[in-house]
């Protein structure tokens, strides 16, 4: 059974396939009026909506739940649960907490699970992502990215995606917040030509072709809010780091957004922000990806 996990779950040429098919505008019904279980322990707005239409373009019936409706981990063990809806649907997307919370729901090996969130990885933002990469950038390979903040699951997630399509990848990032030097030598054994960290915004997006960044303090880590402030002071992307980037530069975050924090609102309102079209690639990136995952399942179950 193959799941999405974490996007690095994708080899490089599986993820040029995914990516491939979402920009295919009119697949296949390859869901054929069968269910796709969607469960969300944490609040969404994109996830949910491009799930759900995703499904539907596909010829699919969504249905969403919260966790706490199912008494995901309390009531009933998330392995269960995973055995449970494998008898009504085809895949299992879920938004959940810790990450190890879709390790569980995969471990049965029963149904194919995608990772609408977790607290180490957000794989399928990082599919919009390079969607909305290709279709600002042209081909990715060679091309650079820069991420400016903390090192969070969205970062990461992102880094291991933009390795495997080739790209330099940059970070910026305060001391504290930064990926490890494990996290660095894999994103190189991914792919990427190239991987720098820096604690000076300006130096990562010196000739960029994409500047991303994120909220300071994440879901989950509203405790730390005060501190991330003093820490990621100087680490707002204001007109001043994106004029540092390449000419014709785009600039992302996979909102919600708090403008004069991580953003200035100059930058994410202006010319050359992606972050609308980012939010819509949601849709096609999923169905790209769940297209995949139902003929690869397929694939593996007429081949034992």
């Amino acid at each position: 059974m193959r799941h999405l996990l974490e996007v690095d779950d994708l080899t490089a040429a599986e993820l040029a396939d995914v990516l491939r098919r979402a920009e295919v505008p009119d697949p296949p019904a390859v869901l054929g009026g069968r269910g796709v279980a969607l469960l969300f322990a944490k609040p969404s707005l994109r996830t949910r909506h491009s799930a759900e239409m995703a499904v539907v373009g596909l010829g699919g019936h969504p249905i969403t739940v919260r966790a706490d409706e199912v008494g995901a981990a309390t009531r009933e063990t998330f392995g269960d649960i995973a055995r449970v809806l494998a008898g009504y649907h085809a895949v299992l997307g879920a938004r959940v907490h810790a990450h190890a919370e879709v390790v569980e729901l995969a471990a049965p090996d029963v149904i194919p699970v995608v990772n609408l969130l977790s607290q180490a990885a957000h794989p399928c933002q990082a599919l919009a992502d390079l969607l909305t990469m290709r279709r600002e950038l042209g081909e990715l390979a060679g091309r650079t990215v820069a991420w400016v903040g903390d090192y969070n699951n969205v970062a990461r997630s992102l880094g291991r995606a933009a390795a495997l399509a080739g790209m330099h990848i940059r970070f910026a990032c305060p001391p504290g917040y930064a990926p490890t030097a494990v996290e660095l030598d894999h994103l190189v054994g991914l792919g990427a030509p190239d991987v720098q960290v820096t604690h000076r915004p300006h130096e990562a997006a010196d000739g960029a072709d994409a500047v991303h960044t994120d909220v300071w303090t994440s879901m989950g880590d509203e405790s730390e809010a005060a501190a991330r402030a003093r820490a990621f002071e100087g680490f707002m992307v204001d007109d001043s780091v994106m004029a540092a980037a390449a000419p014709g530069a785009v600039f992302m975050h996979c909102l919600p957004a708090h403008r004069g924090e991580e953003v200035a609102a100059s930058v994410i309102d202006g010319p050359a922000s992606r972050v609308i079209g980012q939010a819509h690639d949601r849709l096609p990136a999923f169905r790209g990806l769940l297209w995949w995952l139902i003929e690869v399942n397929a694939s593996r179950s007429d081949h034992p």
